[in-house]
């Protein structure tokens, strides 16, 4: 699957799009590609002085890779968003920098109505540098067209 194809699935977009390519696709486990360039926006500000990819967007590409496995099986998926709601275990083993190929993998461990829990891996170069478990709903886009910023997340 491109870029092209995630882009009809996921609703991110530059410069949030942090999945270039699916390379492995099936019923409970997806595998994804982020090609990380010196462009990137967010090498800009961490840091000048030594490009590292933010731990939490290593999570959020796991995120959206998951999400795409959601989306896929759903046949109104363009009516749906998959909201990530929680992160547990998440752990950062090497940086990430200019030049490296995050392969994500995520299998899917639990899925109860309209929640998935999954179980994720990112390499680069066959070296585990991130992984976490992160839970995701679907929701209706409807429920969340024209509410407040207050109401889409919740004060803790």
């Amino acid at each position: 699957m491109d870029v092209n194809e995630i882009r009809q699935i996921l609703p991110h977009r530059f410069p949030f799009l942090l999945v270039d390519r699916i390379v492995e696709l099936e019923a409970e486990r997806i595998v994804g590609i982020k090609n990380v360039t010196v462009n990137e926006p967010f090498f800009t500000g961490h840091f000048p002085d030594f490009p590292v990819m933010p731990g939490v967007l290593i999570v959020e590409a796991m995120a959206q890779t998951a999400g795409i496995l959601v989306l896929k099986s759903i046949p109104d998926r363009d009516s749906k968003l998959v909201l990530l709601v929680s992160v547990d275990g998440a752990r950062f083993r090497r940086p990430v920098v200019p030049g490296d190929t995050l392969r994500l993998e995520m299998q899917l461990m639990k899925r109860k109505g309209s929640v998935a829990k999954m179980y994720g891996k990112a390499y680069v170069d066959g070296m585990v540098v991130a992984e976490a478990e992160v839970m995701c709903k679907l929701e209706d886009k409807l429920d969340h067209q024209n509410q407040p910023a207050e109401a889409e997340t919740p004060a803790q």
